[in-house]
């Protein structure tokens, strides 16, 4: 098949990929979504595997909308978080789904999305499909050390061999990949998440917004057990209490309004159901993304589109983000610190504000294009198939590959 596909139409023929993700909730989500989406304008064949257990009832909306443009359909089933014996009926039936569908690309998302993708093959043999992995953090954002991060670096090393091309959607994840994984076995690109140009119009808070928003999960990369003792202090220093809208949902949605109880600041946060970005940006003056580990947040493309006012702590690839405006983000995990950022954003000039949110949007814009980043994700496929059929002596030899990506 992948023969004939190359062959036809100088190699530019239409191809079937099937994306594999766990969970449709978050930036992994929208990236599937919105690769989704783009692949079907361009005229390829598109089908997803994801987990049944989450998402809601907005996700349930989100697949439905999506659903008939795929040619290839939908198959939800459960898929745990962590390593469960019921993996290997999943494996059994992914693979069943993907023999059957017999696609040209089959592309992982996220560790539990990248470990069915890639070791489903190994149950039935070979297959013509490549495989493509874009970690979106992951398990490679675990704490090092940890004998969970020693473990599932294990799988990815064991899975590495299995990997046509890695799709890495931050320099910064490239560089924990090398480092916790080793040098890519297949090929690899750099291609961070991009948002399209309608993103960057400016949203304007309602009438009675908060003072601050947060949209986003609730679990612990998020940091927000470090937000919500940073309201505790922000009162001290303001001689008032500030109030905070949180959009989202998450295993800790209890055991933050427990903390936020503890800490005597209950009165002044609203929790939320998730929401369309845009919606709940206009839920708050200043946006905050307190985390303590992120890959490439899209929900940070999105404010900065937007145009908020926006306190970020230095994770992950938030410098990709911020290029030249990095100087603006703050440690994680730092109470103190990030109660002096709010009050300094609640403070500061207006107009200045507005500017400094200007700059942002602008270098934002010049350089996280969704358009690009489903043509080069394309592309990449593309490069992955050419040396799989032996037509790869002009193909990017891995180690350059690799390292031009973490010089973007």
């Amino acid at each position: 098949m992948l023969e004939d596909l190359n062959t036809a139409n100088g190699g530019a023929g239409a191809l079937r990929i099937v994306h594999v993700l766990r969970a449709p909730v978050g930036g992994l989500f929208r990236h599937v979504l919105d690769l989704s989406y783009g692949q079907i304008a361009r005229g390829h064949q598109v089908g997803l595997i994801a987990d049944s257990l989450t998402g809601g009832a907005r996700a349930e909306a989100q697949l439905a909308e999506l659903a008939p443009k795929l040619a290839l359909g939908v198959m939800r089933i459960p898929m745990r978080r962590l390593p469960h014996p019921s993996d290997l009926s999943a494996l059994a039936e992914v693979s069943r789904r993907l023999a059957a569908l017999a696609p040209d690309v089959v592309h992982g998302h996220g560790s539990k999305g990248g470990f069915y993708a890639r070791f489903s093959c190994l149950m039935r043999g070979r297959s013509e499909a490549i495989r493509a992995y874009t970690p979106h953090g992951g398990s490679l954002n675990y704490r090092p050390g940890s004998w969970t991060h020693r473990l599932f670096m294990l799988v990815e090393k064991l899975l590495a061999y299995q990997t046509d091309i890695l799709l890495f959607e931050s320099a910064y994840i490239a560089n924990r990949y090398r480092t916790y994984v080793g040098e890519p076995y297949g090929l690899a690109r750099v291609v961070r998440n991009g948002v399209g140009p309608e993103e960057f119009a400016p949203v304007t808070p309602v009438a009675e917004a908060a003072d601050f928003v947060y949209v986003g999960e609730f679990r612990s990369a998020k940091g927000l057990d470090t937000l919500i003792d940073a309201m505790g202090l922000i009162a001290a220093r303001l001689n008032r209490k500030p109030n905070i809208v949180l959009v989202g949902a998450g295993p800790e949605q209890s055991a933050l309004r427990d903390r936020a109880e503890k800490r005597g600041v209950a009165a002044q946060l609203k929790f939320k159901p998730p929401t369309p970005a845009r919606e709940a940006f206009a839920l708050g003056k200043i946006m905050v993304l307190p985390s303590r580990a992120e890959s490439l947040p899209y929900i940070a493309l999105e404010a900065v589109g937007a145009r908020l006012p926006l306190v970020a702590t230095n994770v992950g690839g938030m410098t990709e983000i911020f290029g030249p405006h990095s100087g603006q983000l703050i440690a994680c995990d730092d109470a103190n610190l990030l109660s002096e950022a709010l009050v300094g954003a609640l403070n500061e000039d207006p107009a200045a504000q507005r500017a400094k949110a200007t700059e942002l949007a602008d270098y934002v814009a010049s350089r996280f294009s969704l358009s690009h980043m489903v043509d080069q994700i394309i592309s990449g496929y593309r490069e992955a198939i050419a040396l799989r059929c032996g037509r790869g002596t002009e193909a990017i030899d891995v180690a350059s590959s690799f390292l031009d990506g973490r010089r973007q």
